[in-house]
């Protein structure tokens, strides 16, 4: 089997990066994600340090742009990394603004520097289309890539390997199916290896109708007492799921509903929501149906989307004096920093106000505080200062971008010729070892490990 080392996204679900020995003198990286939470202050070398080697890399390939895939990369590049890094299309567009994003947030605002990071970031970027074949050694065609649609956010991937004597695929994150706007994941035909992600690797998500009725119910709760629904999510995939699916509900709602403002604070989201509505060709036919009917699933008139940091602070006073019920996606999606903070420094001792959690809360995020302590009436720290809960907590797992537990079996099911070795990373301990149970009943040949 080929050597693999996993730099991240082995104690839990953040901060994935992989490493694929080609042959004894040449590996690439599969993504280079940053550490979160819990997971950030148990490392002794601290969360963002590049500890290994990086002299025989010959490549990164990136999965897709959320922060615990990618938020490593300016630190790669400070470390002398000049090798290119492979990406879907569409990455290739989202990519630059994540990263300057994240070095605004947690780097520096030097505009110079900025500049100068994406600079060298975009003259290595190589994009592919989907399903093409692309090679890292001088053109050898036996040691090759290519990305396969992997449902998740826009332009995310899985990655299927070709090496002389076999085929590896890393997972990244996959989506689930019948997640609004993008196609499912189809698994590969064959793999002998497969890195397969596990952050719901114990769990279910709900349908898509009933998600989307106990969605409509925490709305409904908001227009009928005049509150405020606080939406934690990231800026890339689940905002623009979000709106595409409060689009619906309000379309076929009442008059009501037409009162109701539905607000994205997050230039971050809002540009990427943007680039969802240029690159439709990706969209899934449920979604370019709407379209073609005159609808406008990312663009429709009770949306509005702050920009400058004053506006933000501004409708935070505002909602805070005000009772015209809103909903407020913002970021960032585990309550870790961002404008989200702001909102339930304000609004979470409020019982008007209801707190909606829609995707994943990794361990030590103050997300998953309010999410475990807030239906006991707890309390949360917000940078340092302990805030009681009286709002509404509710969490509709259904939501998630990322496969649940059917999901990521059927993944392996559907392959035609099952991996001989399956490694579990990317979740929490328990996840891990409920979906190593259940893959093991599918390939019981098979080694199916936790590195």
């Amino acid at each position: 089997m080929a050597k693999i080392i996993h730099h991240g996204a082995v104690k839990g679900v953040t901060g994935s990066c992989h490493q694929l020995f080609l042959d004894k003198d040449h590996s690439v990286l599969i993504d280079c994600g940053m550490f979160q939470g819990a997971e950030a202050s148990d490392l002794e070398q601290g969360s963002l340090a590049i500890n290994f080697p990086l002299s025989n890399v010959v490549g990164l390939i990136v999965t897709h742009c959320h922060i615990d895939h990618v938020g490593r990369i300016p630190y790669l590049l400070a470390a002398g990394f000049d090798k290119p890094i492979y990406v879907t299309e569409a990455t290739a567009q989202l990519l630059p603004l994540v990263i300057e994003d994240a070095i605004k947030v947690g780097i520096s605002r030097d505009a110079e520097l900025i500049d100068k990071v994406l600079g060298r970031l975009k003259s290595l970027l190589r994009p592919f289309p989907y399903d093409e074949w692309f090679s890292f050694l001088n053109d050898e065609a036996e040691m090759a890539c290519r990305f396969r649609m992997a449902g998740h956010i826009l332009g995310s991937a899985y990655v299927e390997f070709k090496l002389p004597n076999e085929r590896v695929t890393f997972s990244g994150d996959l989506g689930a199916p019948y997640s609004p706007l993008l196609a499912a994941p189809k698994s590969p035909y064959r793999t002998d290896c497969l890195v397969i992600e596990s952050t719901y690797g114990d769990k279910n998500h709900q349908g898509r109708k009933d998600r989307r009725l106990e969605l409509k119910r925490v709305l409904e709760r908001c227009l009928s007492n005049a509150g405020t629904v606080l939406i934690p999510a990231f800026s890339i995939g689940r905002t623009q799921e979000l709106l595409y699916e409060i689009e619906e509900i309000i379309y076929k709602g009442s008059t009501d509903w037409k009162n109701l403002d539905v607000i994205v604070d997050s230039p971050l989201a809002a540009e990427f929501t943007k680039h969802y509505r240029s690159l439709k060709e990706l969209w899934d036919k449920e979604a370019r149906r709407k379209v073609s009917q005159g609808r406008h699933p990312l663009a429709f008139e009770q949306l509005i989307t702050i920009d400058s940091h004053d506006d933000h602070q501004r409708l935070v006073n505002h909602l805070k004096q005000s009772g015209r019920p809103a909903i407020v996606i913002a970021a960032s999606g585990m309550c870790a920093g961002g404008r989200i903070v702001n909102y339930l420094r304000a609004l979470l001792g409020d019982p008007k106000t209801d707190v909606l959690f829609v995707g994943y809360q990794a361990q030590g995020t103050a997300g998953r505080d309010i999410q475990k302590y807030g239906p006991r009436g707890g309390y949360v720290y917000l940078d340092e200062d302990k805030i009681d809960i009286k709002a509404g907590v509710y969490t509709i797992s259904g939501y998630s971008a990322h496969a649940d537990q059917k999901d990521l079996v059927n993944f392996v099911k559907r392959m035609r010729v099952k991996p001989k070795e399956i490694r579990i990373v990317h979740g929490d301990d328990q996840a891990k070892l409920a979906l190593k149970d259940k893959l093991l009943a599918v390939v019981p040949d098979s080694k199916v490990w936790i590195p």
